[in-house]
């Protein structure tokens, strides 16, 4: 076995880090109109500069910005597409954890009129992100997938009068998202990641009957969500590798759904045409490796065995002996290593500290190079 020298690496991660104290103090502040949009910049170029250095420096191949302009993971970039507006609703969700129950109260969104792309989203913080990586690293964009526009919503929350025929909508969101891929692409983006939360809640038997009474049939919503997806890749660019991450759940070391991939996984492997798949198997939620079978040749599965959501280190026994048992479904030069979802989704992060994430991605690094070499 050999290193990778394409994305996805044999050591890698999902995207979002720790956001540092002087980053969250500069964005409240900035929230309160204490400093300008100039000013807060500022201090993240400069807590982006560092953090990149830390990926480089723990010896990863790849690195992302943090994902420290954002406060949400997906949200920052859907209210910037061309037809969604901020709903006076609220969404009520409910995360779970070892201690019980934590409930979520973010903004909803609506689809008021015909989707469309106005700009590259995330255009200056990607060039910012190339411009202080070295040779030895990737630069990464992460976005949220399609499916992220319409999953929680459902028919309700796109306009009857913008979209009678939701066809129209499913077309015009992956032409959206076909002209930001290509604009990324345009940017020198080799790297990108579709983070989509739909493909693993919908292994949930609760988030199926959710999908149900918003009126999708939960059957075949992850076959419309790939088909989706499927379509805003159709024309990519040569050279630019594409992955999802799934996860089910990252809020503040909470989750929401449970279940193994085998309800999705034959159409999420077989039919959705990405490089790579970032799988979360941190605990017993994510079910056992058996679902790895239908992964074809030619595709690579990033198994997320290091958690975010706690601070205590995985041996690196334990982590090759989870390596060796997905290796039982999955060809070893298919696999690669990453903790199971980003250290923070939202800007509130997980339960654990800069220097217990620093010992996880150092822990991948050590361990991918003992397997792979």
């Amino acid at each position: 076995m050999t290193p990778r020298e394409t994305p996805p690496f044999r050591a890698d991660h999902v995207g979002s880090l720790l956001r540092p104290p002087a980053l969250r103090t500069a964005r409240e502040r900035h929230s309160k109109n204490e400093i300008t949009a100039v000013e807060l910049r500022t201090v993240e170029d400069e807590a982006i500069r560092k953090v990149v250095e830390l990926q480089r420096s723990a010896g990863l191949r790849s690195a992302t910005d943090g994902e420290f302009r954002r406060g949400s993971w997906h949200m920052d970039f859907i209210y910037r597409l061309r037809g969604i507006g901020k709903s006076d609703e609220q969404l009520h969700v409910t995360f779970h954890n070892e201690q019980g129950d934590l409930e979520f109260s973010p903004s909803a969104f609506r689809v008021n009129d015909r989707i469309g792309l106005n700009e590259v989203v995330f255009a200056d913080d990607f060039t910012y992100l190339k411009s202080i990586v070295d040779e030895s690293v990737t630069p990464k964009q992460t976005i949220p997938s399609p499916s992220m526009v319409y999953y929680r919503g459902g028919r309700a929350a796109v306009d009857e009068t913008a979209y009678p025929d939701l066809e129209e909508f499913y077309a015009d969101l992956a032409t959206a998202y076909a002209q930001q891929i290509a604009g990324m692409a345009g940017l020198g983006c080799t790297y990108l990641q579709l983070d989509d939360t739909s493909l693993a809640y919908l292994n949930d038997p609760e988030q199926r009957a959710m999908v149900a009474r918003a009126g999708g049939d939960p059957d075949k919503q992850h076959v419309r969500n790939i088909a989706t997806m499927n379509a805003a890749l159709r024309d990519r660019p040569d050279g630019l590798r594409v992955t999802t991450h799934l996860c089910r759940g990252n809020f503040r070391s909470s989750w929401i759904a449970t279940g193994g991939y085998d309800f999705v996984a034959d159409a999420l492997f077989n039919e959705l045409n990405v490089d790579g798949y970032f799988l979360e198997f941190d605990d017993e939620r994510s079910g056992g490796f058996e679902p790895l079978r239908f992964v074809p040749k030619g595709k690579q599965v990033v198994l997320g065995l290091v958690t975010t959501k706690r601070g205590e280190l995985e041996t690196v026994d334990s982590l090759r002996a989870r390596v060796d048992a997905a290796a039982k479904y999955v060809d070893l030069d298919q696999l690669c290593l990453s903790p199971q979802c980003g250290f923070s989704s939202t800007e509130e992060g997980n339960d654990l500290t800069l220097d217990e994430q620093k010992a996880k991605l150092e822990r991948i690094v050590e361990t991918a190079a003992l397997i792979w070499g």
